[in-house]
């Protein structure tokens, strides 16, 4: 049976940047380093395993653990229509970073379901990858974290079956990475700097969250 793209939280169609820092522009000088420095490595994820309690861990497991195929399902044909344009203008950018077609079409609509199915927005989403892995499906970071949205291992005995060689799946890591996300939104209400810096392991620092928000506006969809 098909799971529905539903959502882990109240519906959230827009991440609200509730800090005023994190709508503050980024120097010239500042832009072209961080922009430079994405092009060249990624940063690497350092989450934090923090004690999760009883309810939250079931809640997290039970978010991961439904594998039903990431097919979009839409309610009407404008939203269909509005896929496909997105899609289309999606693929055109990442030409050159997933070159293989079928990698990249299985890649946005994996992304884009995941995402939706977490009520993230998709650029922040992206954003992060581009900033995380740059793209890189099996990219592997100086603490160990893993794959496009570089997981750390840890999760994956918190809330999975433990087999760390499974973040290497496209829907596994994207799934991880997404779920792990919005439980960092939620811990930080919303607030999305400080949920990306717990993300990095960076809580209350900028780059890390600036980094993102500007490779966000790249794939902000027209």
């Amino acid at each position: 049976m098909r799971e529905p793209p539903g959502r882990l939280a109240p519906p959230l169609d827009t991440v609200v940047l509730s800090r005023r820092r994190c709508l503050q522009r980024v120097s010239a000088t500042g832009l072209l380093g961080i922009l430079g420095f994405i092009g060249e490595t990624a940063y690497a994820g350092g989450q934090l395993e923090e004690p999760l309690a009883d309810s939250v861990r079931t809640a997290l497991t039970s978010a991961v653990s439904n594998r039903a195929p990431p097919v979009p399902q839409f309610s009407d044909s404008d939203s269909r229509r509005a896929y496909q344009r997105w899609s289309q203008r999606m693929a055109t950018q990442l030409e050159g970073l997933i070159p293989e077609r079928h990698s990249r079409q299985e890649f946005l609509q994996t992304v884009w379901y995941e995402s939706k199915r977490a009520g993230l927005d998709l650029a922040l989403v992206l954003g992060l990858i581009q900033v995380e892995s740059h793209f890189r499906k099996f990219a592997v970071s100086s603490v160990g974290a893993r794959g496009f949205m570089q997981v750390m291992p840890f999760w994956v005995r918190l809330i999975g079956d433990g087999d760390v060689s499974k973040l290497f799946h496209l829907q596994t890591n994207l799934r991880f990475g997404c779920v792990i996300l919005r439980h960092y939104l939620d811990r930080e209400h919303g607030d999305v700097f400080m949920g990306l810096g717990r993300y990095n392991g960076s809580r209350g620092q900028a780059p890390y969250p600036e980094a993102v928000l500007a490779a966000r506006g790249k794939w902000v969809a027209a």
